[in-house]
């Protein structure tokens, strides 16, 4: 059985964070390990606290897990504070991880601000050097890129500066903008849409970090970046498209129950 770890933040609400993360995994028929980068009290509404991981557990951790279980991909999430974004890199950089994914969560969708100043820089330069795709949202991608994207031909021209700028394949996520849903994966072989149509739900919370997942988890079963990606969005639109609604703004039932049947029959 495949290995997939997320280093990420702990959500109590389950609809986003390492729990959907796991959920993923599991209906991708991946082993799930996850290493906390922080508690969050938070539900689909906000954020209310966060209590960090020390450098210090979050590195044993990591040791605990690439010492026995050795990932077959890694998921790397919240994580608010240059210590841990350091400690992420060095232990990755350590165990020589491989099928890296780079969520850099910078706000939640509700709004609420989950990383701290001067974090940003620290995982530009720490983390997306040693990722395979990183997944940004259009304000996390404005961010990164230094300027406002409105349109698909600002969405090519950012992730074409984040891919030449970090040397990292960006799946550059179009959810936030007008229109469609359409997303822009940017590697060294060019530009690449993929179109979905927009799924009208209020129950968004904890798709990024499932989207990101889904591709770790494909990575993990051996499909090309590509392909991991073009699966990955397939069974997040097919979620939405099959979501139950648990309370406000819950999430397709945390995605677990909604992954189509071609998906669990598919093989790479």
């Amino acid at each position: 059985m495949k290995t997939a770890l997320t280093i990420a933040g702990s959500d109590c609400s389950g609809g986003a964070g390492i729990q959907a993360d796991l959920k993923t995994f599991i209906m991708h028929g991946v082993y799930g390990m996850s290493a906390v980068t922080a508690l969050t009290a938070q539900n689909t509404r906000g954020v209310t606290d966060i209590q960090e991981s020390t450098p210090d557990f979050l590195a044993s951790q990591l040791d605990a897990v690439f010492t026995d279980i050795f990932p077959d991909a890694v998921k790397v999430g919240m994580v608010s504070s240059v210590p841990l974004i350091e400690v992420i890199a060095e232990r990755l950089r350590f165990y020589k991880a491989k099928n890296i994914v780079v969520d850099p969560v910078m706000v939640a969708t509700s709004g609420s601000s989950l990383i701290k100043g001067g974090a940003v820089q620290a995982l530009t330069e720490k983390q997306f050097p040693l990722a395979d795709i990183v997944t940004p949202n259009i304000p996390e991608g404005e961010t990164l890129c230094g300027f406002k994207i409105e349109n698909a031909a600002d969405m090519e021209k950012a992730a074409r500066k984040i891919h030449s700028e970090y040397g990292c394949s960006v799946l550059l996520k179009g959810g936030h903008g007008a229109g469609g849903a359409d997303d822009l994966f940017c590697t060294d072989a060019g530009l690449l849409w993929l179109r979905a149509e927009r799924v009208d739900s209020p129950n968004t919370h904890g798709t990024g970090c499932t989207l990101s997942s889904a591709i770790a988890a494909n990575l993990a079963k051996g499909a090309s970046p590509e392909r991991a990606v073009r699966l990955a969005k397939d069974y997040v639109t097919g979620a939405l498209r099959a979501g139950l609604d648990l309370g406000h703004g819950s999430g397709p039932l945390n995605h677990a129950f909604a992954i189509t049947e071609h998906q669990q029959e598919e093989k790479l």
